[in-house]
């Protein structure tokens, strides 16, 4: 007898890499932005951002502020 569990997802996660990041989706509509790996470059964080490339030029500024 399978369960709803194992025959569908409840809740699918993805995550996007760039630039040594991991971007992950939250329920709230925020991201959460994290190194791959350390040492870090960045703390991870939060952002409201809306898309995808808003996230990504938002790690594009932070990593241009860093420098």
């Amino acid at each position: 007898m399978a369960t709803a569990a194992t025959s569908t997802p409840v809740h699918q996660r993805w995550v996007v890499r760039y630039r040594g990041f991991v971007l992950i989706p939250q329920t709230d509509l925020t991201w959460l932005v994290r190194p791959e790996r350390s040492p870090m470059t960045l703390l991870p964080f939060r952002t409201p951002a809306s898309s995808v490339d808003d996230v990504k030029a938002l790690i594009d500024w932070r990593l241009n502020q860093a420098a």
